[in-house]
């Protein structure tokens, strides 16, 4: 295939996570230095940006900051919730980025983001094949939920377990220093995968984790919960630790944070529900039930952008895919997605990189399987285990500057229009 010379753009979409400026450092670095991308731009919260024409120079800033990047936690360009129109409706969006590629030459563009922003790079894509406009366009997987599918897991996931995992374990201990009853309710997000709730389970793994686990692959039955809930406080004197996924429902498909809240009526741009405030619906209930102390915990943000306590795997593997679109890009491959495959060599965990059509990953979900779960519902099996310890490997942080994390500091210079 001919080599395609033109400018490239790379967009953050979604919430972020604490390596997507990883992936940030590994399309813009790779982009730099290969001779057919002449530009690389960075927009300005996602695909919003490319529309209102604000997008930043990334030639413009200093390497030792991009560097830094890997690092630094949340989107460094902004990030943004935009649903695009189906374009036989409305074209209108889809007509404007064209002229704003036209216009700036641009070639490549690189999308980073989840199950939404997957949907995003899969319209961009069509539509500018189906308007004859050379543009090869690749996204770049991430997403503290690990739901994409067809990929062994995403880019955020591992940093994200590791930190809910340790925090978890911290707060087991916490939890029990006094003599008097104590229902601890640990909420973790997770809309419709419960992946990120299941990392409480490596607590467990090391003797100080939850007693139940709720995840939102499973029916949520308040009367069972108050039973179990009821086992656990009678064999403890009056312990408990419960994590639940913030996006649990009942029989009826009601969230359980809808039981005390008004908050998950509202949606989002994607029609998705706001939800939070899940441990604090249990936490009144149980503490009518039991009469007893009880605390609810959000994770909230902090489960999403510590990376001060990220693991060292993540970054590697978000850093590398970032690399790898740019590189999948210049050898001629469009509308697809870089995606992990887990190998094992002579029993040692491996990561390779791949890619998956982006039409079968768009607004795809991937749960966590069944089978893992525990027969009572409330904890996970070793295969979880032995699925996610590889992932959270190795300790990644940023520099101390007066003992104080150094984040990356971009100039973020407007492209000349």
């Amino acid at each position: 295939m001919a080599k395609l010379v033109g400018n490239a753009i790379f967009g953050q979409s979604g919430g972020p996570t604490s390596v997507i400026n990883a992936s940030a450092a590994g399309v813009i670095t790779e982009a730099l230095k290969t001779d057919c991308i002449p530009k690389i731009y960075g927009a300005a919260n996602g695909i919003r940006g490319i529309l209102e024409e604000k997008f930043y120079d990334m030639t413009q800033e200093d390497p030792e900051e991009l560097e830094l990047l890997k690092t630094t936690p949340s989107s460094a360009l902004g990030s943004v919730r935009y649903k695009l129109a189906d374009p036989d409706k409305d074209p209108t969006d889809y007509n404007r980025l064209l002229e704003v590629f036209k216009k700036y030459d641009i070639r490549y563009f690189f999308y980073n983001g989840g199950n939404d922003s997957m949907d995003t790079c899969n319209k961009v894509s069509k539509f500018m094949q189906k308007a004859g406009y050379d543009c090869r366009v690749i996204g770049v997987p991430k997403t503290i939920d690990n739901d994409l599918y067809a990929t062994d897991h995403c880019p955020g996931y591992g940093s994200a377990a590791k930190y809910v995992a340790t925090a978890t374990m911290e707060i087991y201990h916490d939890a029990r220093v006094y003599d008097t009853p104590l229902i601890c309710i640990v909420e973790v997000m997770g809309r419709n995968a419960g992946w990120l709730t299941a990392a409480t389970a490596l607590a467990s793994y090391k003797g100080c984790g939850p007693d139940l686990i709720y995840l939102p692959e499973l029916v949520f039955d308040m009367d069972k919960f108050i039973e179990d809930v009821r086992k656990v406080y009678e064999k403890n004197n009056g312990k408990v630790l419960i994590a639940v996924s913030e996006g649990i429902k009942d029989k009826n498909g009601k969230y359980i944070s809808e039981y005390g809240s008004d908050l998950a009526k509202e949606k989002d741009s994607f029609g998705h529900a706001q939800l939070g405030g899940t441990a604090q619906v249990l936490a009144n209930i149980v503490k009518k039930e039991f009469n007893c102390k009880t605390r609810h915990i959000e994770f909230s943000l902090l489960q999403r952008c510590a990376a001060h306590w990220a693991s060292a795997t993540d970054v590697e593997e978000a850093f590398t895919a970032g690399q790898k679109a740019v590189q999948f890009a210049v050898e001629g491959h469009t509308d697809y997605m870089v995606a992990y495959e887990r190998t094992v060599k002579d029993g040692k965990y491996f990561c390779e990189y791949k890619l998956v059509d982006l039409a079968d990953v768009a607004n795809t979900e991937k749960k966590l399987p069944l089978e893992w779960i525990t027969e009572d519902g409330t904890g996970l099996k070793q295969e979880f285990i032995d699925y996610v310890l590889p992932l959270i490997q190795g300790e990644s942080k940023p520099p101390i500057v007066d003992g104080l994390p150094r984040f990356a500091k971009l100039k973020k210079v407007l492209a000349a229009k």
